[in-house]
């Protein structure tokens, strides 16, 4: 399994997707924060704080991600090698983790540079040091987790299929439902209990709530869960693609 993890990566790196992903995030966000003029800029707003980048990730990662992971079943499927992996040695569910944990090392690596753009913050505070801390980490917690349940919602989609724009297409589709979808809905329906019961099965609401800062178990359990899911849905598709 650590050998296929290798191997994942290795190919995000060596056919420059890692690269171009890595570059993607960090320019659209950075632009925005530090270079183009407006209420996103840093210097303009007069405020210390990441919000432009915890507010618009999740967009950005609405597209990016589905591009990441599209490749990683589809290709396989296309090129007839997922048949060599069934003759490894190891599990069916192996190889889904080995993939997925493969893409959480993109994901890590495409949010650890950010770290930079918080130290500069930091710096600019007035006082320096005047930001919410506390909120910056749930919101870093909260934006790995999504990230994370994009990736297992890609790598699903991207089993059901051996064309990589089918794939992308429907990760897409697939994420944006489950991240705004069930609030979409919940905002129109009168019932206020009604809705708040049907916002609780979208991300963006779990999101939110860490991003204010204050981690509850029950939003990880929600991340985890919906992670979990679609792993076993994926699992479950190469089992029938057999």
């Amino acid at each position: 399994m650590y050998s296929l993890i290798k191997k994942e990566v290795g190919s995000f790196f060596s056919s420059l997707v890692g690269y171009i992903t890595i570059v993607i995030f960090l320019l659209s966000i950075g632009l925005f924060m530090w270079v183009i003029p407006g209420e996103t800029n840093v210097f303009d707003s007069g405020f210390s704080d990441l919000g432009f980048l915890f507010t618009n990730a999740p967009a950005i990662f609405l597209f990016l991600i589905p591009a990441i992971t599209m490749r990683l079943f589809a290709e396989e499927r296309r090129m007839q090698t997922l048949e060599l992996l069934f003759t490894k040695p190891i599990t069916d569910f192996q190889i889904v983790l080995a993939k997925y944990f493969a893409g959480i090392i993109l994901l890590v690596l495409s949010l650890l540079p950010t770290l930079v753009y918080y130290f500069s913050v930091v710096q600019l505070g007035n006082p320096v040091g005047n930001i919410d801390s506390g909120g910056t980490i749930g919101s870093y917690i909260g934006l790995f987790f999504l990230g994370a349940s994009f990736l297992s919602v890609g790598l699903f989609a991207s089993s059901l299929s051996t064309n990589q724009i089918v794939s992308f297409l429907v990760a897409v589709v697939l994420c944006f439902m489950v991240y705004l979808g069930f609030d979409f809905i919940g905002n129109n329906i009168e019932s206020g209990e009604t809705a708040y019961f049907i916002k609780n099965f979208g991300i963006e609401e779990h999101y939110s709530s860490i991003q204010r800062g204050v981690i509850d178990s029950r939003d990880l359990l929600y991340f985890i869960s919906l992670i979990v899911i679609f792993l076993l849905a994926t699992k479950l598709s190469l089992k029938r693609g057999k």
